[in-house]
């Protein structure tokens, strides 16, 4: 498995069923030309393996999460994180760290818990297609 220290780059773990959360991913990815970000679905066995390197519960998490500098970062500090790499007008959001980390994650928890009702879920993880599987941790 590929470790995000091996790579030199954040790595995104995302809830791979979520159809919010697949074009949350592909967001990022048109906003990254510099392809600096790699991805892993949380099911993967990439993604359980980070979690369980980084001392997450890979049977109890189903949140956005990102490694960078050897450090995990959940929910909306994942976010803001994501946002303040992708550059501008995008890192105009990082600010928004300044909020207590209970209020920001209160309205990331309000939105996460919804987001199947909302968007959808898969029965099996995102595919990445040929362009982009590069990507994606193995």
């Amino acid at each position: 498995m590929s470790t995000p220290d091996a790579l030199g780059h954040p790595v995104v773990l995302f809830d791979g069923v979520c159809n919010f959360c697949s074009g949350m991913v592909n967001w990022i990815i048109e906003r990254d030309p510099k392809a600096r970000f790699r991805f892993a679905a949380l099911q993967s066995d990439a993604g359980r393996g980070l979690q369980s390197r980084f001392n997450l519960d890979p049977d109890g998490l189903d949140t956005l999460v990102l490694i960078d500098q050897r450090r995990p970062y959940l929910k909306s500090t994942a976010f803001l994180r994501i946002v303040r790499l992708l550059g501008l007008p995008w890192r105009l959001l990082y600010p928004l760290i300044i909020v207590p980390r209970p209020i920001r994650d209160f309205f990331y928890d309000f939105f996460a818990r919804r987001r199947y009702g909302w968007f959808g879920k898969k029965d099996e993880c995102m595919v990445p297609t040929p362009e982009i599987r590069e990507r994606f941790l193995d």
